[in-house]
């Protein structure tokens, strides 16, 4: 990987990438509070396995998800999830903090944060909310249209580690870790003159082969 293929990958791909931000956007623009609790479920669901199984594993919940018990999840998603009971308990434990902290108002709870590093913060530390470490966190605010977000997955850890931006790609253990390699990758997107956000989708593309969620 160097700079100059990442410069012309993102010349091939930034309609595609562009309007793969518009879409997140358009989540928070016109997305119910149903809509993002679904959101945040599907970056549970990635956690520890795939964006392609997190998929499928939205669609086998979708109608359970505002109140389906711990069992009814979990028989939902066996053969459909690498973790069916352990990820339907995090669904159930993280949806009962959230009516008892804002009565599932997520736009709302969402909104009210002046910092945007308060905001993640609050989705990575809190420990009610369940299986959101602060990529996953990341993930959920960028998927519902917020911006300046670094989503460090193995993908994009090793192609900084790849382009020496940082020295390893082991996963960062803590958040002022997170937040060294966060701004690194800030300076080396000023340094490339791409946007931070559709950098990350380069990077992810270029790993991955897609343009996905």
């Amino acid at each position: 990987m160097t700079i100059e293929n990442i410069r012309a990958t993102h010349r091939a791909r930034a309609r595609d990438i562009r309007a793969r931000l518009a879409e997140f956007r358009e989540v928070w623009e016109g997305g119910s509070d149903e809509r993002l609790w679904e959101e945040l479920v599907f970056c549970i669901f990635t956690a520890g396995a795939s964006a392609r199984m997190g998929l499928r594993a939205i669609d086998a919940v979708r109608p359970l998800l505002m109140s389906g018990a711990h069992e009814e999840l979990t028989n939902a998603l066996v053969k459909v999830h690498r973790y069916p009971n352990a990820r339907s308990g995090y669904i159930v434990v993280t949806r009962d903090y959230l009516a008892e902290d804002c009565r599932m108002r997520l736009r709302e709870r969402l909104e009210g944060f002046s910092d945007p590093l308060e905001r993640r913060d609050w989705l990575a530390r809190e420990r009610r909310i369940k299986g959101l470490g602060y990529k996953e966190a990341s993930h959920f605010l960028r998927n519902v249209g917020f911006r300046g977000y670094a989503i460090l997955d193995k993908h994009i850890l090793r192609s900084l580690a790849e382009l020496g931006v940082i020295e390893s790609p082991q996963p960062p253990a803590t958040r002022a870790k997170y937040l060294t390699i966060e701004e690194r990758l800030r300076k080396f997107a000023r340094d490339v003159r791409i946007n931070f956000d559709e950098l990350d989708l380069v990077l992810w593309s270029m790993k991955t082969g897609e343009i996905l969620k």
